[in-house]
């Protein structure tokens, strides 16, 4: 009966309680969402051997496998090192002393991506090989982290709506003596994007307002003759904060724009550092938004870009306001001996 078993152990492991008395559902990572389809056999196996012989794909990109019974879970566990060794270990350079035990936590979630631009026209980056770069960095970490990649600004990965979601994007090149003045791009720019295009009548060549580029690509994609191209350098723009829940659901706000892959890696180095401080080395089950919120934007920008060496073309947000869904009025308004603190102490007390 689940009142017998130590359901936060099991969770940690990555086994989540069923309504179900004695179940549970496993979850396991599939880091930007693409495997080698070998490993769906594996998967097969535990629906049908140890499961209800149904299968789920996780709102985060997980293989679940539901209708596992507590007993069973040392056994399946022993049947997975070979899974968890393939894929966090050999395909993903992560560093796990234990593998004959599961999962070892659930803190930080999997990373979500798009398909990237292996397959997408649209898409300026390869999302699922910068997820597994990004992998050994926050993982196997006891501290709640959520991630999204997204191969271009029209964010079918949900970059928005993560702790960090991550776009690519890209600086385009503009060939005037390709130009043929058919104004395509300029279309394309206003139905697709923001409108930043504009044929000059005096050259019949094309102006461009730079400041409002989100860097799509879709001028190079209708251009009949390549009068734009992808400049070869991969740039990100950095989403933050987003959360859902019960209380004060909000969508991410843009915290870094014209990133390199190099700047995000040495950024995402420090989350586990950042978390550690802000909850005092306790971890607990919180949204990276509230983990923001309790050391402040400044705190947080201090101890995230600490070491961090940006690129020329990078910018970082000076401040940063989200705006969030009250569910119900005045929800922060609360005795001060109820606020959370940050940092070294905070734990102790409010």
């Amino acid at each position: 009966m689940n009142h017998d078993i130590n359901v936060k152990k099991t969770r940690i492991n990555c086994y989540r309680q069923s309504k179900v008395p004695g179940e549970f559902l496993l979850q396991m990572r599939v880091p930007g969402g693409t495997l080698d389809a070998k490993h769906l056999a594996l998967i097969q196996h535990l629906c049908q051997t140890w499961g209800n012989g149904l299968f789920h794909f996780g709102m985060r990109q997980c293989f679940n496998v539901p209708g596992v019974k507590y007993e069973n879970i040392p056994a399946i566990n022993a049947y997975i090192k070979k899974y968890i060794e393939d894929v966090e270990l050999e395909m993903c350079n992560v560093k796990m002393e234990d593998t004959d035990h599961g999962f070892p936590t659930i803190g930080a979630r999997n990373i979500m991506s798009c398909i990237g631009n292996k397959h997408c026209i649209k898409a300026n980056v390869n999302t699922y090989a910068l997820a597994r770069k990004i992998e050994p960095l926050i993982f196997p970490s006891h501290y709640h982290i959520k991630m999204a990649i997204a191969g271009c600004p029209n964010d079918c990965g949900k970059a928005h709506f993560n702790d960090f979601g991550m776009i690519g994007i890209a600086k385009m090149e503009y060939h005037q003596e390709r130009c043929l003045g058919c104004s395509a791009c300029v279309d394309a720019c206003s139905h697709h994007a923001t409108g930043v295009l504009k044929l000059n009548e005096k050259n019949n060549k094309i102006d461009k307002d730079e400041c409002c580029c989100v860097g799509c690509g879709e001028c190079t994609l209708i251009c009949p003759a390549s009068a734009w191209t992808r400049l070869p350098t991969k740039f990100y723009r950095v989403l933050l904060g987003a959360r859902t829940g019960k209380q004060e659901a909000r969508m991410g706000k843009t915290f870094m724009n014209w990133v390199t892959e190099d700047v995000l890696l040495q950024l995402f180095a420090n989350w586990p550092k950042f978390s550690a401080w802000v909850l005092d080395y306790k971890p607990e089950y919180l949204h990276g938004g509230h983990l923001i919120d309790r050391a402040g934007y400044a705190k947080f920008k201090e101890l995230m870009l600490d070491g961090v060496k940006l690129n020329p073309e990078a910018k970082v947000a000076d401040n940063m306001f989200w705006a969030e869904t009250e569910y119900r009025r005045d929800i922060h308004l609360k005795p001060l001996a109820e606020h959370k603190k940050a940092g070294p102490g905070a734990s102790s007390g409010h």
